[in-house]
């Protein structure tokens, strides 16, 4: 099973590799975060369950640092308050913990990177909503069919898979590689 299990990972990022359309929207992705941090914007990030994780380990490579020592760029995953996320499900509901920060939070030039592997994440689906409301750009990391966020995204990274955790490992790789484009661009000496 885990030779069974590494192949699959491989199999799916091999996909990828030979995907000029999906490789095309990364570097889109990476140059539209460019764009935001030069123009002083924010970059926010939701998912739910591992997707969440994903989200919070990709706004540290961010905030903190990837390769080199170098400023801190402003990137936040908008399920880190625990006591705002169980007061707004509780109060309101669930499907709204991530756009009614969103709502609060999100400027017109801001990026909200939405990732579910389905696409079809209620909670999803309404911070985008939401912040294509409040003129944000949307970078949607899912799987292979996009579901709902397919439509109402600015770019769709869809990992050409079905299965939950190859597209999970694949959209921390893909997180990685925004990260490494984004340090690399801004603040290594050419």
């Amino acid at each position: 099973m885990i030779k069974s299990r590494i192949s699959s990972s491989i199999e799916v990022k091999e996909k990828i590799l030979k995907n000029d359309i999906l490789i095309g929207n990364i570097q889109k992705a990476a140059d539209l975060i460019l764009s935001c941090y030069k123009s002083n914007n924010k970059v926010w990030l939701c998912g739910n369950g591992g997707s969440a994780a994903d989200a919070q380990h990709i706004a540290a490579e961010l905030s903190g640092r990837f390769y080199i020592d170098r400023p801190a760029l402003f990137a936040e995953a908008l399920h880190v308050n625990t006591s705002y996320i169980t007061a707004v499900a509780n109060d309101y509901s669930f499907d709204d913990i991530y756009s009614r920060y969103i709502k609060a939070a999100a400027n017109s030039g801001d990026i909200l990177i939405a990732i579910s592997t389905s696409g079809n994440s209620k909670n999803i689906v309404n911070a985008v909503n939401e912040a294509n409301n409040k003129g944000a750009k949307i970078i949607s990391l899912t799987g292979e069919k996009g579901g709902k966020l397919k439509n109402i995204t600015d770019i769709l990274i869809n990992i050409p898979s079905k299965d939950t955790p190859r597209i999970q490992e694949s959209h921390i790789l893909i997180g990685h590689i925004l990260c490494e484009i984004i340090e690399d661009e801004m603040f290594r000496q050419k």
